[in-house]
């Protein structure tokens, strides 16, 4: 396939330079574009998806959960192959097949009448979406420019919040209308929102380094493509990553079972903690991941995420037993504590995850990482109900200790990676 590639590398802080209402970076505009669909269909489906299988499939509720944790665990099987076929068939092309297959198998949802044809979907949908989540991270390697790239990545986790937030408050009003139809409409649009995007991911052009990679590798000898899985260095900070990534479970599980079951705050403060979560990680995601882009700064950003989270962790305990109002405070300062945390590690990571790995070997690298990624967040659900719902202030305590430990483990960890190879930390 013939591609344009892209003008030289910007500077970083010029990779979201507005070009109307899109950035200028023709790479970043198409991949907003792309991202802005999906996330809408996928913040549209998000708060109504198990609702569907228990009210209107009349699947059991401990059943669902079941079959999407087993999917969940397939898509993590899957996300260092599919970043192989990444590595041997183009970031492009396994991505666009694995976002068209998601979206196919999302509207088999519409299908579904019995539990062997839901876990038959939903282990075809959820696993080709876990999976692709490595590819997407080879897929940016590969059209965003090496200088700009985390910053880009920050620029499209701000308008998947965007979009998640916006596809969220269309899907109330399928919740209100709670009728097959309504349900229905909803899963074939998120449906779309993959498989159209699909089309166009192979328009996505590539990066001026990609090129000189190519030619670099023709005349040098083979090396071992699966090496990612053995990078005992990598895995490590990949580990490390996973556990810094359950903080996103605090938001999502923990907080509102603590506020119904512990507090006295109104059931709505975990709406109000979510749009806090929201707007601030909308504007300061951009602006922390401009001075994460090399591997010192990066690694200060996680050790300090990973103590921020201790300190949300303390004042979330504080707020069981206090007044409805102080509750409510407490909660909230403590949600804007792990804001920071969330920008902190989010961009720390993006910079390790690429920094850290082989370029020739993209694919498999980010399906490690981003496979480290999908457990911390399939773990994390349980991991917080059993030590912080269950076991109050001393679980939060265990919660916080261990993100602490977490992050403070980081630098030992990158300096270890560093050492491992010359290729390390270089740009491409």
């Amino acid at each position: 396939m013939t591609t344009t590639p892209l003008p030289p590398a910007p500077r970083p802080g010029r990779a979201t330079r507005a070009g109307g209402l899109l950035p200028a970076d023709p790479a970043l505009r198409l991949a907003t574009v792309l991202t802005a669909v999906n996330s809408l269909g996928n913040g549209l489906y998000f708060p109504l998806g198990v609702l569907y299988f228990t009210r209107v499939v009349g699947l059991d509720p401990t059943s669902v959960g079941l079959g999407l944790t087993v999917a969940g665990l397939v898509g993590v099987a899957a996300g260092v192959p599919a970043g192989r076929a990444a590595d041997r068939w183009g970031a492009r092309r396994v991505g666009a097949l694995l976002w068209g297959g998601t979206g196919l198998a999302t509207a088999a949802y519409t299908l579904v009448h019995s539990y062997a044809a839901f876990l038959v979907a939903v282990i075809a949908a959820t696993g080709l979406q876990t999976a692709s989540r490595g590819v997407q991270g080879a897929l940016y390697a590969d059209v965003l420019p090496a200088a700009t790239r985390v910053e880009a990545r920050a620029y499209l986790r701000m308008v998947t919040n965007v979009g998640m937030g916006l596809g969220g408050a269309l899907g109330a009003v399928a919740l209100q209308l709670d009728s097959r139809p309504a349900y229905v409409t909803v899963i074939l649009l998120d449906a779309l929102s993959f498989a159209g995007p699909a089309l166009l991911v192979p328009r996505l052009p590539l990066a001026p380094h990609v090129a000189r990679r190519a030619a670099q590798d023709a005349g040098a000898p083979a090396f071992d493509r699966w090496r990612a899985v053995r990078d005992l260095p990598f895995l490590a900070v990949t580990v490390l990553n996973a556990v810094l990534v359950v903080q996103y479970s605090l938001s999502e599980v923990g907080l509102p079972l603590w506020i119904v079951e512990r507090t006295e705050a109104p059931r709505w403060t975990a709406a109000l903690l979510m749009i806090v979560n929201c707007a601030l990680v909308a504007l300061l995601q951009v602006r922390v991941a401009r001075r994460t882009s090399r591997v010192p700064a990066a690694v200060r950003a996680m050790a300090w995420s990973g103590l921020l989270l201790a300190v949300a962790c303390a004042v979330y305990a504080l707020s069981a037993g206090l007044s409805p109002l102080w509750a409510v405070l407490a909660l909230t300062a403590g949600a804007v504590v792990q804001v920071f945390a969330e920008v902190l590690s989010a961009a720390g990571g993006w910079t390790l995850g690429y920094e850290l790995a082989d370029a020739r070997a993209h694919g498999v690298y980010q399906g490690v990482f981003g496979a480290g990624m999908s457990a911390g967040m399939m773990a994390g659900p349980a991991l917080v109900t059993v030590m912080a719902i269950a076991h109050g202030s001393l679980g939060w305590a265990m919660l916080g200790a261990l993100f602490a430990l977490a992050g403070l483990t980081v630098p030992a960890a990158a300096r270890w990676a560093s050492r491992d190879g010359a290729w390390r930390g270089e740009r491409e």
